[in-house]
């Protein structure tokens, strides 16, 4: 999973493509237990690319997205947002995969 560095790199890597972006902490000890199947998730689901976000230092953009709780995901498809999962409730694998699934509608 690649981590977003800044505002412009994610600006500029929504723009085209296929994302899943994963917002997270790691202070987060829900984000902390999905993170062994984080690997598989990412393979299975290899037309997508998956970025790292920490809450923390994108706050601002947490905001305007309306990200409160983590680990929340987003897709975007072509720089169009093409779903969230966003909650501040834990994420079993399962409810991970259908999300995406529910991403290629």
């Amino acid at each position: 999973m690649k981590k977003m560095e800044s505002i412009g790199q994610y600006n500029e890597v929504i723009k085209e493509g296929k994302h899943i972006m994963m917002f997270s902490a790691d202070w987060c000890p829900d984000c902390r237990v999905i993170e062994p199947i984080l690997p598989e998730i990412e393979q299975k689901y290899s037309e997508y690319t998956f970025h790292y976000i920490d809450r923390d230092q994108f706050i601002d953009l947490c905001i305007e997205l309306n990200i409160f709780g983590i680990p929340s995901f987003v897709g975007y498809n072509n720089g169009e947002e093409s779903g969230r999962f966003v909650s501040k409730d834990r994420k079993t694998q399962e409810e991970i995969e259908q999300f995406i699934e529910s991403l290629k509608g």
